[in-house]
């Protein structure tokens, strides 16, 4: 006598059996051999066999050329979705292996589920759609975690600016830690999309973080995950940090110098071990992430004051890249401007605006603290108040910080003519531009030119042409 378990069990798979029998078209059973031992007359009828005619012990290839169920056996595993072609129709089947009380396979069974194939289009679409439907979140995931800027963006001619450039190029091609530095708005985040773009790692995640915007609380939530359950209120499921969202590819890391130092400390360990464990979990997760990070401070002088902490500094300072600031480039200035104007005309719907030599010149007498970013903003607003085609120095003047917009005092702007003034402002921009390249180079001219974007030569034309108030010694 069964125990209730086995009761249970076998009263089950009658009903199931039972059950397939009444919905589905039709079934038939074979033995080990693929001999038919029996087949239900809905089956017979769906054939065309007539009730009469033996089919007990004959091959089921002899009846059904198309049955896969010697695959079935010879397997042990079932096909429980198929098509099967008979007679110029096509039936939708599902194939079961049959085991006796040891688990060996003693034949198999299968079930006619349609007559006909169209029954399963709602359910084709549906899959379909859904394959679909993943794939486009897919490509748009990739889009959103893919490099958004190449070198090609890096706009400018001049030394510094191919310093910069083949420094990246170099950087691409190995697996070395970045360290960007640089004022702000200077261009680091493009530079670390260009580096992850040009790099084998192309095709993974490039996952970007601002470390100064993440309240202190979240910061280690942030960069290595939750576990499920972690703390009240924590996802369901968890949830991945950065490193895991990054892994294969690269974390650009901005503002590092902005870590908090218990944070610093849990990086380093990253960075030695290659392993993160999320918050709340006992689980080590090993993790393969390419580390450019950036910011606009000064680290060494924070590691001399304790705010951070030197072995982190001399792990990511490894590939060093510093990026100029605008006023160290002005020959490239004009054509960064340009190719603002063009992406904010775009970018509103309006007609492409141009740039007067007087518009240049007013551009090119502003010391640019925000650098590239300022140029944006105060572009930006030249174009939302003038409707001039051609944007000229009163444009900008207009739009220009008040200090920098000012005339120099005792210089009344109406005791000079229009061409005069001009001149005045390109020469005036150009001293104070060489009297900083001088002076940050303390004086070794080869240095100022270099950091200025023009040949030894055209410094000293420069030089000879503007005199002593230049800013060269006398």
């Amino acid at each position: 006598m069964l125990n209730p378990a086995d009761a249970v069990r076998e009263r089950a798979f009658q009903a199931v059996f039972q059950h397939l029998l009444e919905i589905c078209e039709g079934a038939v059973a074979v033995d080990a051999q693929t001999r038919i031992v029996w087949m239900d007359d809905k089956y017979r009828t769906l054939l065309g066999i007539d009730p009469q005619h033996e089919l007990i012990g004959r091959n089921i290839e002899e009846i059904i050329p198309s049955s896969l169920l010697f695959q079935v056996i010879e397997s042990g595993k079932p096909m429980l979705l198929d098509l099967m072609p008979f007679g110029g129709r096509t039936f939708v089947v599902s194939r079961i292996p049959l085991r006796d009380d040891r688990g060996g396979v003693i034949g198999a069974i299968g079930f006619v589920l349609y007559d006909r194939p169209q029954y399963l289009k709602p359910l084709v679409q549906k899959f379909t759609r859904l394959q679909t439907d993943l794939e486009t979140a897919q490509r748009e995931l990739a889009g959103a975690r893919a490099a958004k800027y190449s070198l090609a963006q890096f706009l400018g001619t001049s030394e510094p600016v191919r310093d910069v450039k083949r420094m990246a190029r170099r950087a691409a091609q190995i697996e070395s830690t970045v360290l960007l530095l640089g004022e702000t708005g200077t261009g680091k985040e493009l530079i670390a999309h260009a580096i992850h773009a040009a790099s084998p790692r192309a095709s993974r995640p490039m996952v970007a973080i601002n470390v100064a915007a993440i309240p202190e609380t979240l910061t280690e939530a942030e960069f290595f995950g939750v576990a499920p359950g972690a703390y009240t209120g924590a996802e369901r499921r968890g949830r991945p940090g950065k490193f895991e969202i990054a892994n294969g590819g690269t974390l650009f890391l901005d503002e590092i110098g902005d870590m908090p130092l218990p944070l610093q400390a849990k990086l380093l360990r990253v960075l030695q071990e290659r392993e993160i464990e999320p918050l709340g979990s006992n689980k080590v997760i090993k993790v393969d992430v390419r580390i450019i990070a950036a910011t606009s401070h000064d680290l060494e002088d924070l590691v001399a004051r304790k705010q951070f902490r030197a072995d982190l500094y001399y792990r990511l300072n490894v590939v060093a890249i510093t990026l100029p600031p605008l006023r160290r480039r002005l020959a490239d200035l004009e054509s960064i401007a340009e190719s603002i104007l063009e992406r904010l005309c775009q970018k509103y719907g309006t007609p492409v605006r141009e740039l007067a030599p007087s518009a240049v010149a007013a551009l090119t007498s502003h010391n640019w603290p925000g650098n590239v970013r300022e140029l944006y903003n105060v572009l930006e607003r030249a174009c939302a108040l003038s409707d001039h085609g051609i944007l000229t120095d009163q444009d900008i003047v207009a739009v220009l910080p008040a200090a920098a917009a000012a005339p120099a005092a005792g210089t009344p702007a109406a005791s000079v003519s229009k061409a005069e003034t001009l001149a005045d402002a390109v020469a005036a921009a150009e001293r104070r531009a060489i009297a900083a390249a001088l002076a940050e180079s303390h004086g070794v001219k080869a240095e100022a030119a270099r950091l200025l974007g023009i040949s030894r030569a055209t410094l000293y034309d420069k030089l000879e042409a503007l005199g002593p108030a230049s800013g060269q010694p006398t």
